[in-house]
Formats: C-alpha cells, sequence, structure tokens
C-alpha cells in the first residue's frame, strides 16, 4: 500500500476513488466517519451522536453505526485533518487518513475518549456534494 503525505500531519493510507467532480473549499458536503486511536481502537462517537440525532441522519452499513454530517469546505466547522481529507473526494470515495493531533484535537482531547496530543485514524466516506457555493469570477 502506498502512503500518501498530504500536507504536514495528514497521510493518506487508503483511498476508493467515487464518481463526479471532487469536492473543493466552498461545497457543502455530506460525509461519515469513523475514527480510531492510532493502536486501532475504535472511538465510539457516532454511538454517542445517534442518541441524540434524527434517524434521517444515521445509517447502518455492515452492521456499523455511522451518522450523516453536513460541512461547508473551508469553514473549519469539523477536525482540519477530517476537512483537508474531503478536499478532492468524489461522491461515493473513501480515504482512512492518519491525524496528527495538531490537525485532530490538539492537546485538548475528547474527556474519557480521547487522550490530549493523540495521533487518530479516521476512515471517510463522502456521500454527496448537497450545494456547491462558488464565488462568481470577477
Amino acid at each position: 500500500m502506498k502512503i500518501m503525505k498530504r500536507l504536514s500531519g495528514l497521510k493518506l493510507l487508503e483511498e476508493r476513488e467515487g464518481e463526479g467532480p471532487p469536492a473543493q473549499k466552498s461545497d457543502n458536503v455530506t460525509f461519515n466517519m469513523r475514527l480510531f486511536l492510532n493502536k486501532g481502537d475504535e472511538v465510539p462517537l457516532n454511538d454517542l451522536q445517534a442518541k441524540h440525532l434524527r434517524k434521517e441522519r444515521i445509517r447502518v452499513v455492515d452492521g456499523v453505526t455511522l451518522v450523516d454530517h453536513q460541512t461547508l469546505l473551508g469553514r473549519r466547522r469539523v477536525m482540519a485533518g477530517v476537512e483537508q481529507a474531503l478536499i478532492g473526494m468524489k461522491v461515493g470515495g473513501y480515504r482512512k487518513v492518519r491525524v496528527s493531533p495538531h490537525l485532530a484535537y490538539r492537546d485538548k482531547g475528547i474527556p474519557d475518549l480521547i487522550l490530549p496530543s493523540a495521533i487518530v485514524v479516521a476512515e471517510i466516506w463522502l456521500r454527496a456534494v448537497v450545494e456547491e457555493r462558488k464565488v462568481p469570477a470577477s
């Protein structure tokens, strides 16, 4: 498996290409994600979030609970490493990335789930480009 470095602190571990145009900054996208600690233990964020969300935002794939997240790329509304991994993905695509702490949860972590300064591995599926918000040419 070829490991590709996208930017300092983000390594592409695995990729399956989707279809259509690649997602880019200013696109509003829907994606699913699974998060793992560097040693392989899954962080149960999807299961915790699913308890508090409407059923329309939950999907179960191969027995795994996934949450449909939406974000506007370029606005830093999700973990920096995940946002960078989403840029360039095509709908139906998959990426597995290793994210250094400065692009993840930094020195704060998430109490009882992710230690401060932890390296995480994210599996990301791009489900849809919901709306493209392009800046008009000047």
